[in-house]
């Protein structure tokens, strides 16, 4: 079950955070949903207090002309006609739409081309940009644009900017670093303020807000000095439970003195756990968000916060495996938002959790048998994945493989010379096919649901990484036993 936090816990949280910008962040680089789903996610969104979206597009972007090789080629990407729906929708529930753009770092899904390889940092970094040529000035200025003209009621524009990693160390950067005075900061920061100073000529009047964990390192002086101030607003992000409050005020203190008073953060409500989590600890992301209102409640009056994105990681980055599911990830999402909206997580607001997602009972999903909502949409999967994953973690199939009739009866050293004993054999045989056939039912039923919500890449893809490696060795050793039964001339 979720921790009840009551106001006598949270004394003094900041009302800022209840009558900002709550942003929910639509990470499409990965299982982007069908579009007929994502217009009812973001009614939901709607319905669980949120004003406003945050949307990555990546290779899910209907790129033109020379960028038309970024889009992806495992699904089409949304048609130039579904990205107007999706703004549509969103407008007549009075979520703005900000789109997010990497103009810097993560761009893997762009210097993965071929046609791109010479723009990278360092060859074998596939998502670091190389400052130094025009060309790739142009590329990210073209991707903004187009962005932006697909979106013409938006008045801000996050130019991301964040994890540049290899910065400085291509051959081009270390000769431009050789010069008296010149540091990675300021090569990072003529970086950004180009890009930025060019899509604001292209778009005027439009606001600009970019990931902060570039400038952590840099003094406020580095910053002034700049230019950046004025151009560009920070977002702070951090996604930990155990977020320390002190540290983080301090920085945005540093940023504020620095010039930038208007500023952002960013929570998580799914996809910061691990790589390869599959279902979400509502109790982890409703606590990450009770540490931001204690940050937030500790700001001095000077600092101007614009809003909150609450962020729903797919993917650690475009080649990284499928994170968990946005079903699954609804209850976090609707917990971590009331949070906000009451500056605490009481029992009245798990009420309010449990009227608007339909439940019986929200609880720590990755921890505890707690049940599944039942009425939202995508409800059916989520139970369903809960379902499988809880079987697939299971002792019985985990240690399948290592019980004492395989490991002692059944090993190669036995198949290679033909000494199995059939009695064993036919045993082993008979509790692999009735495991996989339990399972396979299960398999079949969130295949199903899931072709449903996303495209059949997503599901082989979410398949793969999550049932594949569990249930192979088991299909292999069925078929083992099967062939060996076969050639001492029993009938399987």
């Amino acid at each position: 079950m979720l921790s009840i936090v009551g106001l006598n816990e949270t004394l003094a949280m900041d009302l800022s955070l209840r009558s900002c910008k709550k942003l929910v962040h639509l990470d499409l680089k990965g299982a982007p949903p069908r579009i007929d789903y994502l217009i009812q996610l973001i009614q939901l969104f709607a319905d669980l207090g949120a004003n406003g979206l945050l949307i990555e597009y990546e290779d899910m972007f209907p790129y033109e002309g020379e960028l038309k090789v970024l889009q992806s080629t495992t699904q089409p990407p949304y048609s130039r006609e579904e990205i107007a729906s999706i703004q549509d929708a969103a407008s007549k529930r009075g979520l703005e739409i900000i789109p997010l753009v990497q103009m810097f770092g993560h761009l893997e899904f762009v210097l993965k081309h071929k046609v791109f390889r010479d723009l990278r940092e360092v060859d074998y970094c596939l998502g670091t940009l190389n400052p130094h040529h025009d060309r790739g000035v142009r590329l990210v200025q073209e991707m903004l644009k187009q962005v932006m003209k697909l979106h013409p009621k938006s008045t801000n524009l996050h130019i991301g900017a964040d994890e540049v990693y290899m910065l400085g160390l291509g051959d081009e950067s270390k000769q431009w670093l050789s010069a008296p005075g010149r540091s990675v900061h300021k090569l990072f920061l003529s970086h950004v303020i180009k890009v930025a100073k060019g899509i604001q000529k292209s778009v005027p009047n439009l606001k600009l807000i970019m990931w902060d964990d570039m400038l952590r390192s840099m003094t406020p002086e580095t910053i002034k000095e700049s230019g950046l101030v004025g151009l560009v607003q920070p977002m702070l992000w951090d996604y930990s439970p155990a977020l320390d409050v002190k540290n983080t005020v301090e920085l945005m203190e540093l940023y504020k003195s620095a010039g930038m008073s208007q500023q952002w953060v960013a929570s998580s409500f799914k996809g910061s756990t691990t790589v390869h989590t599959c279902v979400t600890s509502t109790q982890r992301h409703v606590d990450n968000h009770l540490q931001w209102l204690k940050v937030v409640s500790s700001l001095s009056a000077g600092i101007e916060l614009q809003g909150i994105a609450l962020t729903g990681w797919q993917r650690y980055d475009h080649l990284s495996v499928l994170c968990e599911l946005m079903p699954v990830s609804l209850p976090s999402l609707a917990s971590c938002l009331q949070t906000l909206l009451h500056g605490c997580f009481t029992e009245e607001v798990q009420k309010k959790v449990v009227k608007t997602l339909g439940t019986v009972e929200i609880g720590d999903l990755e921890r505890s048998s707690s049940k599944m909502p039942s009425s939202f949409v995508g409800a059916k999967l989520a139970e369903l994945i809960v379902k499988l994953t809880s079987l697939l973690e299971s002792a019985e199939l985990r240690q399948f493989q290592n019980n004492m009739f395989v490991r002692g009866w059944f090993t190669p050293y036995h198949i290679q010379r033909k000494t199995v004993n059939p009695l064993i054999a036919q045993q082993i045989k008979t509790q692999a096919k009735m495991i996989l056939d339990d399972v396979e039912i299960q398999v079949q039923e969130v295949k199903g649901e899931m072709c449903l919500l996303y495209s059949v890449s997503t599901v082989q893809e979410w398949m793969d990484q999550h049932v594949t490696p569990v249930l192979e060795p088991l299909r292999n050793l069925l078929r083992d036993t099967e062939s060996v039964l076969n050639e001492m001339g029993f009938c399987t």
